[in-house]
């Protein structure tokens, strides 16, 4: 008798998503991506698939809550610029999500891809980007900037999603943070759009609480973990992680859009 086969069906599918989970929660907290691992998890508990997106934006935000709270714990969070980002995220992913409810994103792949491409190949030839902290405060114009940048991505978030902590990242490298930096001032960020989809989907329903919290539970371990390693081993680790994960997220997508489109 193999193991599966004694564990009872109905703790099952919560054990399998508590583990997907942690393992979400680990990637996600150091350069985002956990999605990838957490979003097809959910599915194959075959709910309807806005509740399957759901249970995963309530599972997604306690591991962005852990690990956030870790980076800001070790002080490796700008708060002065990402307490004025942070509504704006939020504004950002409600109107995305609202749209989501309403049209189906199924045209942007191809722009993704794209995107991610470019900030792929910027991250590998510009190697020395994103090493240190250049960071000395925001202009005004680099604020409008950075703010414009935050409504963006909270949108994509809530209309799209795979992606946004590396987006989130490359936003901050850009404002001049070094890629640990980056990451802690984008899970907080990143929290703050999954909220704003969290919010408008349990209104509707749409979110099943035990295979959520299930996966939830996992996520806080695995962003327990994560963000400290990142903590641990710094910038060389989180770039690492980024160019694995964006490279993992580009053959993901692209396969589905060619298995899509073929």
């Amino acid at each position: 008798m193999d193991i599966v086969s004694m564990v009872d069906p109905a703790l099952l599918m919560p054990l399998i998503l508590f583990v997907a989970g942690a393992l979400a929660g680990f990637v996600d907290s150091i350069v985002g991506g956990g999605g990838l691992i957490s979003v097809p998890a959910m599915l194959l508990t075959n709910l309807p698939p806005s509740v399957a997106l759901g249970s995963n934006k309530l599972s997604s935000v306690f591991g962005a809550l852990t690990a956030s709270i870790t980076y800001a714990r070790s002080g490796m969070v700008e708060w002065p610029l990402v307490k004025k980002l942070m509504p704006i995220t939020f504004i950002g992913s409600l109107l995305g999500t609202l749209l989501v409810i309403s049209i189906p994103p199924l045209y942007l792949k191809p722009i993704i891809i794209v995107l991610l491409i470019s900030v792929l190949l910027f991250v590998l030839f510009k190697k020395d980007w994103g090493t240190v902290t250049t960071y000395v405060g925001a202009s005004k114009k680099k604020l409008i900037l950075l703010a414009l940048g935050a409504l963006i991505i909270g949108f994509y978030d809530g209309f799209v999603g795979p992606g946004t902590g590396t987006f989130l990242i490359f936003m901050f490298i850009y404002a001049g943070f070094n890629f640990l930096y980056s990451s802690g001032n984008a899970k907080l960020l990143n929290f703050t759009s999954n909220l704003g989809f969290l919010l408008l989907f349990l209104g509707l329903g749409h979110v099943d609480y035990v295979l959520g919290l299930s996966a939830g539970a996992g996520q806080i371990i695995g962003a327990t973990l994560g963000s400290r390693l990142a903590i641990k081993k710094g910038v060389g680790l989180v770039r690492f992680v980024f160019i694995a994960t964006t490279v993992s997220m580009l053959c993901k997508l692209t396969y589905d859009y060619i298995v899509t489109h073929w």
